[in-house]
């Protein structure tokens, strides 16, 4: 019996709207280089990734220039021109094009294009803490700060934080189960793979994550990304 294997999907058909560049925030240039190479770059050192799928939409004119001005990744990534709409679709159309390629029990360890802050150490921490796990998991943060309810724009309530964590990715799931998750999931209603994974009544594992390991979604996330990044490249 073959061991499962670990493949890294990166759905990249987002636009970025609130960070309002003139190109989607994952192609924008961060400490030396674009978003989405910090992540692919990550990647692609790890040897217990086999491969790298990245979804982009059928139209993306971005993501030719990028590749070919990083030719280290050729042999690491493949491209998929199969993005869609919402998050949810995207990850579902590229899994179902590997279909061929993937087994049911491999693990598919699905990241944010706009969290160029995963980290060698982070990745082999998610994949030691689920590797032999029923279910499958994703990095997470406890939630530290008092966390408010707001009506109209006014604290309603202090919500109880002891069992709040904030989702973070890679979200590592064997390929079957994630696909069958969110085939069933109704649309609009998950905003993460986990989401999917739960409504089938399962409890993925947490894995303690890191606020390095923050999204891209406002302009300042993008100065301080830069910072972060460049201070570690000295």
């Amino acid at each position: 019996m073959t061991s499962p294997r670990h493949f890294a999907l990166i759905p990249a058909a987002g636009i970025g709207a609130r960070v309002g560049a003139a190109c989607p925030k994952q192609y924008l240039p961060l400490a030396g280089k674009a978003m989405l190479l910090h992540s692919l770059d990550t990647f692609a050192a790890a040897p217990v990734i086999n491969h790298i799928y990245v979804i982009v939409n059928p139209d993306d004119p971005y993501i030719g220039p990028l590749m070919a001005e990083a030719p280290r990744l050729a042999e690491r990534v493949t491209i998929i021109r199969a993005g869609a709409a919402t998050r949810q679709e995207t990850v579902r159309n590229g899994l179902q094009k590997l279909r061929e390629y993937i087994g049911d029990d491999d693990w598919i360890l699905v990241h944010d294009a706009a969290r160029p802050g995963l980290d060698a150490e982070l990745l082999a921490q998610l994949i030691q803490a689920l590797h032999d796990d029923a279910v499958g998991g994703l990095l997470a943060l406890p939630v530290v700060d008092t966390v408010k309810r707001s009506i109209g724009g006014c604290a309603q309530e202090t919500v109880a934080r002891a069992d709040l964590w904030t989702a973070q990715t890679p979200q590592m799931f064997r390929y079957q189960l994630l696909l069958s998750a969110l085939k069933q999931a109704p649309l609009h209603l998950i905003t993460d793979d986990s989401s999917a994974i739960e409504m089938l009544g399962l409890h993925p594992k947490l894995v303690p994550g890191s606020p390095r390991n923050f999204k891209i979604t406002l302009p300042r996330d993008m100065l301080m990304a830069e910072q972060l990044l460049k201070k570690e490249s000295r």
